[in-house]
Order: structure tokens, then C-alpha cells, then sequence
């Protein structure tokens, strides 16, 4: 599937719930048991500009990337796996054409600090870094 594939199905399954703190809550509910990997959680994986420590960690390559990430903040945990389940699994370029707009179809725009946002912004750009610099390599 497509990151705009996998953002609808995301959407479609969490507005099912139709209190926005509700849909938050499930969001880190979800995400509490992805755990990554102690041995990816490095200071090469930290995504610079999040308030909290987040880290990012990919494989595959340009026809498929897969990433998991893992954060000290439960909610930015449960956020930053919402992107992570966007994106993995697909073709760089298409990550890197596809823009988030689950946090507007969410409401979850609204309720977060421009801090928060910020930072899963810099996620985002981390995740097309990664994603540019495998389709330059392919």
C-alpha cells in the first residue's frame, strides 16, 4: 500500500472513535507495545528537533523502507508510530511525495502544542532525509 493508502486506513479506523482525546488515547495504547530494539536506540538514531528523545531506525531500500521508532514520551511515542505506520513499508519516493495529513483528519492539529508539532515535523523531515538518500544510492 501507499503512505496516502495507509494515512486513509489510519483515519478511517481511529475516527471511528469520535471524541479527539479519545482517538489520542488509543493512538498511545497502540504504540505502548512497540518497543525498539535496544541496540537501535543510538545518538546516530535521535531525531534532532523534538523536545523529547526520539529515535528513528530504517532498513530495506529504496523500493521499500521500514522504519520503527521509539520516544520517552508516551504520546509522542503513540504520535511518531502513527507516522511510522504511514510510511513503512513503502517506496522512498512515494515518502518522500506524500505529505502527513492525519494530524489535521485526526484533529489532533488542534489539540497539540506548536512544540509537539514541531517535533513530529522533525520526524517527518528525518524520515525523508532517510528516504532521499536511499533513492540516491539506488
Amino acid at each position: 500500500m501507499s503512505p496516502a493508502d495507509n494515512q486513509r486506513q489510519l483515519v478511517d479506523d481511529f475516527t471511528i472513535l469520535p471524541d479527539v482525546q479519545e482517538r489520542l488515547s488509543a493512538a498511545v495504547t497502540r504504540a505502548a507495545v512497540r518497543k525498539m530494539a535496544d541496540v537501535l536506540r543510538t545518538d546516530e538514531a535521535l531525531v534532532r528537533g523534538c523536545s523529547s528523545r526520539v529515535w528513528l531506525a530504517h532498513e530495506g531500500d529504496a523500493r521499500s523502507v521500514k522504519f520503527c521508532a521509539e520516544a520517552d514520551s508516551p504520546m509522542v511515542h503513540g504520535l511518531v508510530n502513527l507516522l511510522v505506520d504511514v510510511y513503512s513499508g513503502c517506496a522512498a519516493g512515494d515518502i518522500v511525495q506524500t505529505e502527513p495529513e492525519l494530524w489535521q483528519s485526526l484533529g489532533f492539529n488542534k489539540m497539540l502544542s506548536p512544540t509537539r508539532l514541531n517535533g513530529l515535523a522533525a520526524v517527518r523531515k528525518r524520515m525523508v532525509e532517510i528516504a532521499s538518500s536511499l533513492l540516491a544510492a539506488s
